[in-house]
């Protein structure tokens, strides 16, 4: 599936992949390979974010959401690591556990202002 934005709720141990567009929804659980929820070797970590970075193949525009650093550790992965996902990073935001549902209605209302200012010409 070929979509336009997706929200990533993360923290260092899982991340929950929600791809959108106006009509679907597509998740995706990715799952951190260390035991140790927040000591993980580095090499550990790399492994779990290339495999979130492989999860937003195709996507145009992503939000990043989580309860700690994961998220921030995650798009500075990814500036070094995975420039062209570095790229469709948008923001990250603070979030606790909300439900798929939650996710994918506050990542609507987020992108909702990219949409707009994209159909806007003069905004081009």
């Amino acid at each position: 599936m070929s979509t336009f934005h997706a929200v990533v709720w993360m923290d260092h141990s899982d991340a929950h992949v929600l791809m959108f567009d106006r009509e679907h929804v597509e998740s995706q659980r990715v799952h951190s390979r260390s035991h140790h929820k927040h000591q993980g070797k580095s090499g550990d970590h790399a492994a779990f974010f290339g495999d979130v970075a492989k999860a937003l193949a195709g996507t145009h525009e992503v939000l990043l959401t989580g309860p700690g650093l994961a998220r921030n550790q995650f798009r500075d992965w990814c500036a070094s690591h995975q420039p062209a996902v570095a790229k469709t990073v948008v923001d990250s935001l603070p979030a606790d556990h909300p439900t798929d549902a939650q996710l994918v209605a506050m990542a609507r209302q987020f992108f909702r202002k990219f949409d707009n200012m994209a159909a806007d010409p003069s905004m081009a």
